[in-house]
């Protein structure tokens, strides 16, 4: 089955020249939405002050955003395995833009007045329960277009989106905010969801039906024994421990992850008395250079076979890198250029190895559950993920309160390191050439 796979596709059974549209759409997606629950912790500072709210309802409000994501997941996900990419696509970008002007709307700040933490708070859990349909639906999309042993690169392409759409926030957003106020933000935000879901319509469509059977049969033929040979179409995986296992590896390692992006800005601003400029600079930075570690981790990984020790190598390094940021932090006997300058430089390798193995993580998720059902192995990936996006900005404001900055990052680093053990061990390497096994 995997020869008469190979057959089909370089055939011509799946376009060539389509899929890449289909991952420009589906990079746009993510971008878009990552431009909202990345670049809107970016505006801490300025959400801090215009809606008159203290670090622990600023946690609490990022952390509904987050929360929104992760409860909604999973049913997108198995949505989109029912229903196809296009339609849930399409329903979240529009219904997620319709919020974002919602909330412009209803929900800013206007001269002394606020709106208070309650709307606020709802509108980011609303545009975190929409915009959870993006993350699913444009994956499996990105699965059903391209075959094995490009897929790590086209994954990693898609997921670069999420830096790249949190970098645009973190460079425009506090500007916005700060000029304009937060009608800006949300109108900006909206406006990309709405564009994006103009490319949906023109470019997203399902692959050819016998090419979509092809690839799902050719996957359970190539499966390195993980299902002892049951077809991993006809296998939930709700019910498959090594999916799990990848997943839970995620949620856990997405901690230093989400530490930086909710409140590096806040631990820049208040403990290295970083400006505007500087915090946006660095923000832009982890961003920019997580979207270039996410490229090349995926076709590292394609041509080594190697997922699962990548995934395994960057929870150990991150554990390290933030254990060096938790040691400058309480040796730094006063905040100065110096020490600042420092802090940042050690806010981005964190956070860029942290970053750096996503698109590898979901690639192993989506091919362990195979493509018909890769919508719903990626939302229970996502779930994990979001849902450390609920729980970190909120643990960090206490944490803070009783302990202190070098603390927080310290026990961001114990997060990467317990990953460590909740990864699967790799299996033995496979290479791949032009999308064939060697």
């Amino acid at each position: 089955m995997g020869q008469e796979l190979e057959a089909w596709e370089t055939s011509g059974g799946l376009d060539v020249d389509h899929r890449w549209k289909v991952l420009g759409v589906g990079f746009a997606a993510n971008a878009s939405f990552a431009a909202a629950f990345s670049g809107i912790p970016t505006t801490a500072i300025f959400l801090r002050n215009g809606y008159h709210i203290d670090n622990g309802g600023l946690g609490l409000v990022l952390g509904m955003l987050g929360l929104g994501i992760a409860v909604s997941e999973l049913p997108w996900g198995l949505l989109t395995d029912r229903w196809g990419d296009r339609r849930v696509l399409l329903l979240g970008l529009l219904t997620t833009a319709a919020a974002l002007a919602a909330m412009a709307c209803f929900v800013v700040p206007r001269g002394g007045d606020a709106p208070g933490i309650v709307p606020l708070a709802l509108g980011l859990l609303a545009v975190g329960l929409l915009g959870g349909s993006v993350n699913g639906s444009s994956g499996r999309a990105v699965m059903a277009w391209f075959r094995e042993g490009e897929r790590g690169l086209a994954m990693s392409i898609r997921q670069t989106a999420v830096p790249a759409g949190g970098g645009f926030g973190a460079l425009t957003l506090p500007s916005l905010a700060a000029h304009f106020g937060f009608l800006a933000v949300y109108g900006v935000l909206a406006a990309l969801c709405a564009v994006t879901a103009w490319f949906a319509w023109r470019w997203l469509h399902e692959p050819p039906e016998q090419a979509a059977l092809f690839v799902a049969a050719g996957q359970a033929a190539q499966a390195d024994g993980r299902h002892q040979g049951v077809s991993a179409a006809s296998v939930s995986p709700l019910c498959d421990i090594g999916v799990w296992r990848v997943a839970l590896g995620i949620g856990v390692l997405c901690v230093p992850q989400l530490a930086v992006v909710t409140f590096a800005t806040v631990f820049l601003h208040d403990f290295g008395r970083a400006g505007v400029v500087g915090i946006s600079a660095t923000m832009a930075a982890v961003q920019t250079g997580a979207a270039i570690a996410r490229v090349w981790s995926g076709r590292w990984t394609d041509r080594h076979g190697n997922r699962r020790q990548y995934m395994r190598v960057c929870s150990v390094l991150t554990a390290l890198l933030f254990a060096t940021l938790a040691l400058i932090a309480a040796g730094a006997g006063g905040a100065h250029g110096l020490v600042t300058a420092v802090l940042a430089a050690m806010v981005v390798l964190g956070g860029v190895s942290a970053s750096a193995w996503h698109g590898v993580a979901y690639t192993e998720l989506a091919t362990l559950a195979g493509t018909r059902r890769a919508g719903t192995a990626l939302a229970m990936g996502n779930t994990c993920a979001f849902m450390t996006l609920f729980v970190t900005p909120l643990a960090i404001p206490p944490l803070l309160a009783a302990t202190s900055w070098p603390v927080v990052w310290a026990i961001a680093s114990l997060c990467a390191l317990l990953a460590l053990p909740i990864f699967p061990r790799p299996l033995r390497a496979a290479r791949y050439v032009s999308g064939v096994r060697v």
